[in-house]
């Protein structure tokens, strides 16, 4: 029997998308991850599994090897860094862009600001290039809440229709960089494993294509 090969998914919009891009590489899961309580879900090849995992932590479950390959969003591996993983394929899935976003008043001052957001590398990292000082509060959720209530005068957060926003009172001012799931190998896994592994690669490629 050969080494068992390990995919980390997160639930919801990454799950959907890419199952048909799974289909073309024939591998598809033998469970709906939202119906099973399971968090390692069986396959139609016996030495294939798939992992259910937080969106975030997908990148260092491939990092460390527990799992083989893995898809994440664009914003997920620059908030991680991407260290011991591949980034291959860009699934053009999912797609949204990273933004600040601040009220609707928002006038950029001179003093220090304060950033809310769950995206805290990435944050540091822009501001630190614009040449501005700033202040990061780690929110993990309802980011829009920050400039409302006075916690910070921008967000950090994944834009899609920027209806969410809009709702709040608040909108988009600068775009940091455009997001799509992307498809991960950990860089040992891809040595070892490494015909099988670029063979799926390969079929997931030809079906974005």
């Amino acid at each position: 029997m050969s080494h068992p090969i390990t995919i980390a998914l997160s639930k919801g919009r990454i799950f959907k998308e890419t199952l048909p891009l799974l289909e073309e590489a024939d591998i598809r899961p033998t469970e709906d991850p939202e119906k099973s309580r399971k968090l390692i879900l069986g396959t139609n090849h016996d030495d294939i599994k798939m992992v259910i995992i937080r969106a975030t932590d997908v990148p260092t479950y491939v990092q460390y090897g527990a799992a083989d390959i893995g898809v994440a969003g664009k914003d997920v591996l620059m908030e991680h860094g991407g260290d011991g993983v591949y980034e291959l394929v860009d699934l053009n899935i999912a797609r949204c862009k990273l933004m600040t976003a601040g009220k609707n008043d928002y006038q950029p001052g001179s003093g220090r600001l304060r950033i809310a957001t769950k995206f805290v590398n990435v944050a540091r990292r822009y501001f630190a290039e614009q040449g501005q000082q700033v202040e990061v509060i780690k929110l993990y959720g309802s980011m829009e809440l920050g400039p409302i209530v006075g916690l910070s005068d921008l967000i950090v957060d994944v834009v899609d229709t920027g209806n969410t926003l809009k709702a709040n009172g608040l909108k988009p001012i600068d775009h940091i960089a455009d997001v799509s799931s992307r498809l991960i190998v950990n860089k040992a896994s891809l040595k070892m494993k490494h015909d099988r592994i670029q063979s799926i690669v390969d079929q997931m490629r030809a079906a974005v294509k």
